[in-house]
């Protein structure tokens, strides 16, 4: 359980750093008040003459000695010295204890904000292991940016506080103290003086400084909640747009910003209020001082070094006594701040924490049967979700859960991997109840997966592969400075408590006993096979396809695509698939591609030759000049222009003939129509710069055999080639790295791997061609024995934040495929695809049926279906309506009852 006091939290975490900087502050103070003496010393001896009132004569500097008992003890006899001397000796002296304060200072400064880091990076690691021991149902209730913000944002500030909690008033207090102290033994009255204007000071200002706690923990709160609402916006845009309530939403956020507009003004209003009197405070005791002891002075009781001293001692005493109030402020503010994330992080029925301890020896096989007996489960309403459920699950058995969403199968299976508390009744593996099993077993040896998957940005192979990721399994090697930082790194997590496990070490934890190869072997073959079983081996072969392969880092590879590609040509030429592909060739026009495209044959390398800008590129529109290209693509731009609005500028911006055209938005038609008639009126010549531009735009995006409007002849053709080759003849060396130029016979770097393969363009309007000419890339790179590298490329695809770059099918998908990847010893599979049709979904539960069929260690399988006819490949069928098991058995025996499960299958 987490301290409440920040004081005592910081004191039990830091004790022994926050003596030994108190030693530190308390060592600092005998210079600090010599510095403030010899100020009078200077000015009283050398300056005003005290010591030195005739010619010649010398005064002792340095002497140190030692009275005890009224006997003096000498340690050093000093050094005589005459006036000028003394002027430079004591200046000397006084410079180095400015020296001596300032690394003083330096070092406490220091030494205090790697105190403060460290206790922040301490409460920040246990507030996120806090949090990975919350239990499921406590995350329904709070919001993910709410909590982030705290641990990122709202502990910033207490870590800082932690840092100056002992030695800040200490320091502060002791500098004050001392400069008081000082003052009094010039002055009694100018000493009574500043301590009654101090005085006023801690009494006006704390009291002041109260509502300011209260605005700045409204404003915390207020800020928070704007957190929070910031990423339920974020999380549910697309529902903002479907239901066109981005205007509510703004007006939403505008109130919050208000409110918390309102309170910092407020705040600052105070604060500056504060502020402006402290200071007045403070201005007012050197006013008193100059009136009081010019007076004293004047009078001959103080001397004029006693009072330059006092003002001198004086000058430095605000600010620490200001530092001194704002600590307690800040000591407050920081008070409530982590109350209130102590109180968030505070929850009822968290996981014990020797439940999720690193397991020692090797986690043993899942002891079975799995018992439910009598279990209950309601929710936070009140709500049954299950009532008093029994079931016997033996090793290797499959069991298929069917019911609507509302039946309690949801809640049932979850609890069943921990997920939900129960209640009453209870869960046993092997006679051990659920809840006093290590989470170690229940994270390697059981699957689990659902409709939702949790995705850590990175690569597909990476959330595949999270499932394994448990412990260490092997540490990394680190030499020469890697090392120095590795243990420091060690060092300064066992200082803050924090975990010593290195995140760069190898984290895949595989079955020894499936290891009869390389590592690297069996990993590869257990993808291959749970893509596979899962559907998702397709989907993955397809974005490895999309993918690109730097040849200069992979030559192997490239190698073996271009001899593919050579294996694909002969495959369709054999097979008479030539209609339906048009390959590249460096002195013909390629038909299926765009004018731009043939212009430039090549694939662009960043924004040069973007697509959406090739029409604006000055080199190119140079090469378009010299070719004589340019006044024809502009005229045919204009032919392009005429056709496309007469035929489609009385069809609605959304009529799907748009889909047919690429070269032009249903948005664009009323620019292209006032361009026409601009230059039908004034001609082609009046045309600007930039209408010329919109054009040729238009041509660059035109692919005859698709458009079909007559546009591109032979001779446009041959023009378009002589075009090509002054491009790439003159290309400006500064513009070589910009295009990868195709060529038959090399790889091209920055086009994708099927591109590179085809090399070509697939023929538009044949049925099934995009579909066949894929076929034949699949069955060449398989029968080339490619297909595992493609597939490893596709699992390094970017799957993008939470694997928002996936489709919800795919996701869906990878979520089976990792549950099966663990090899566990029981799958727990959730409505694990509701998001795929029917057909679909008995396509891939078969498959994984069949999987576990041939395994080695057979699992045992609870699969929650909606649909009563994919139970029928599964030993039992449990029936569930209304939180409550109707029944169980066999499905044979489930059908001649005509029971339930009959009911469902007829509907």
């Amino acid at each position: 359980m987490l301290e409440r006091s920040i004081l005592k939290f910081t004191w039990i975490h830091s004790r022994s750093s926050q003596l030994w900087i108190l030693f530190i502050v308390l060592l600092s103070m005998p210079t600090y008040f010599m510095s403030l003496d010899l100020p009078k010393q200077i000015v009283n001896g050398p300056i005003l003459g005290q010591g030195f009132e005739t010619a010649g004569v010398e005064q002792t500097f340095l002497k140190l000695s030692w009275t005890i008992s009224g006997q003096e003890w000498i340690l050093f006899e000093g050094i005589q010295l005459e006036r000028l001397n003394m002027l430079f000796a004591l200046s000397g002296t006084f410079l180095t204890l400015i020296i001596v304060n300032g690394l003083f200072k330096f070092y406490i400064n220091t030494y205090k904000g790697r105190l403060g880091e460290r206790m922040l990076r301490r409460i920040r690691y246990s507030l996120m292991d806090r949090l990975l021991r919350f239990p499921v149902r406590a995350f329904r209730r709070i919001k993910s940016s709410e909590i982030a913000s705290m641990v990122k944002d709202e502990v910033e500030p207490i870590g800082g506080f932690m840092g100056d909690a002992f030695v800040q008033p200490l320091l502060l207090g002791g500098q004050a103290i001392t400069a008081m102290a000082f003052i009094m033994v010039q002055n009694v009255y100018l000493g009574l003086i500043a301590i009654f204007m101090i005085g006023i000071q801690f009494i006006i200002i704390p009291r002041m400084r109260r509502h300011l706690i209260r605005l700045g923990k409204e404003r915390q709160i207020t800020a928070r909640k704007l957190a929070g609402r910031v990423g339920e916006i974020v999380d549910g845009i697309t529902h903002v747009h479907v239901n066109d309530t981005s205007h509510y939403e703004r007006a939403d956020i505008s109130s919050r910003l208000a409110k918390i507009f309102y309170i910092r003004y407020e705040l600052f209003q105070r604060k500056f209020f504060t502020k402006f009197l402290n200071n007045l405070l403070a201005q007012i005791t050197p006013f008193l001082f100059y009136v009081v002891g010019g007076y004293f002075a004047l009078q001959g009781k103080i001397d004029v070094g006693q009072l330059v001293a006092v003002i001198a001692a004086y000058k430095d005493l605000p600010s620490p006594i200001k530092e001194l109030i704002d600590w307690d402020q800040q000591r407050l503010d920081v008070e409530v701040k982590f109350s209130q994330v102590v109180e968030q992080f505070d929850i009822e029925d968290m996981l014990d924490e020797k439940l999720q301890a690193i397991p020692q020896d090797p986690v043993g096989p899942l002891a079975f049967p799995i018992e439910v007996n009598g279990l209950s489960i309601t929710d936070d309403t009140g709500t049954t979700l299950l009532s008093r459920a029994r079931l016997t699950i033996n090793a290797g058995s499959s069991l298929a859960v069917v019911g609507p969403s509302n039946s309690g199968a949801d809640v049932l299976a979850d609890t069943i991997v921990r997920l939900y508390v129960p209640d009453s009744g209870s869960v046993s593996f092997g006679g051990e109840d659920l809840f006093e099993i290590s989470e170690s077993v229940i994270g390697r040896r059981v699957g689990y997966a659902a409709s939702d998957i949790f995705l850590p940005q990175g690569s597909l192979r990476d959330g595949l592969l999270y499932a394994l990721k448990h412990q260490p399994v092997s540490e990394r090697v680190y030499e020469g400075p890697d090392e120095q930082t590795r243990q420091r790194f060690v060092r300064e997590a066992a200082i803050t408590s924090n975990s010593k496990l290195d995140i760069d070490a190898d984290w895949l934890s595989i079955d020894n006993s499936l290891a009869e190869s390389g590592e690297g072997a069996v990993i590869h073959q257990l993808l291959v096979d749970v893509l596979e079983a899962s559907g998702l081996e397709d989907d993955v072969f397809n974005l490895g396809l999309r993918g690109e392969v730097d040849p200069h880092k992979n030559p192997q590879f490239a190698d073996n695509i271009l001899s593919a590609r050579k294996a694909l040509r002969s495959r369709i030429e054999e097979r008479k698939l030539s209609e339906l592909v048009e390959l590249f060739d460096p002195q013909a026009y390629a038909e299926q591609a765009t004018i731009g495209e043939n212009l430039l044959f090549g694939t662009p390398v960043g924004e040069e030759f973007a697509p959406e800008k090739l029409a604006k590129n000055e080199y190119l529109r140079s090469v378009l000049r010299d070719a004589g290209l340019e006044d024809i693509l502009v005229t045919k731009g204009i032919e392009l222009a005429e056709t496309t609005i007469g035929l489609f500028q009385d069809l609605p911006p959304d009529h799907e003939f748009f889909n047919q055209i690429t070269f032009m938005d249903a948005e664009r038609l009323p620019d292209y129509a006032a361009l026409l008639k601009r230059a039908k009126q004034a001609g082609e010549a009046a045309l600007t710069s930039d209408e010329r531009y919109m054009l040729i735009e238009l041509t660059f995006s035109y692919v005859e055999p698709q458009h079909r409007m007559g546009l591109i002849d032979e001779e446009l053709q041959n023009r378009i080639l002589d075009g090509r080759n002054n491009f790439k003849n003159g290309l400006p060396e500064n513009l070589t790295e910009t295009i990868s130029f195709y060529d038959p016979e090399t790889y091209n770097a920055a086009a994708s791997v099927q591109d590179n393969l085809l090399m070509g363009r697939v023929t538009h309007g044949i049925a099934r061609g995009p579909q066949r000419v894929f076929e034949a890339m699949s069955a060449t790179l398989k029968e080339m024995e490619l297909r595992d590298e493609i597939l490893d490329l596709g699992l390094e695809f970017d799957i993008g934040s939470a694997g928002k770059r996936l489709s919800s099918v795919q996701r869906q998908k990878l979520g089976l495929a990792r549950a099966l990847i663990k090899q566990p010893d029981m799958l727990v599979l959730n409505r694990p695809l509701s998001a795929l049709d029917g057909r679909q979904q008995a396509a891939i539960v078969g498959n994984v049926m069949k999987y576990i069929e041939h395994h080695p260690n057979k699992p045992a399988v609870i699969w929650v279906v909606s649909d009563a006819s994919l139970a029928s490949d599964f030993d039992e069928i449990c029936v569930m309506a209304g939180g409550k098991i109707l029944e169980t058995g066999k499905r044979e025996a489930l059908m001649k009852s005509n029971g339930a499960y009959s009911k469902m299958l007829a509907e």
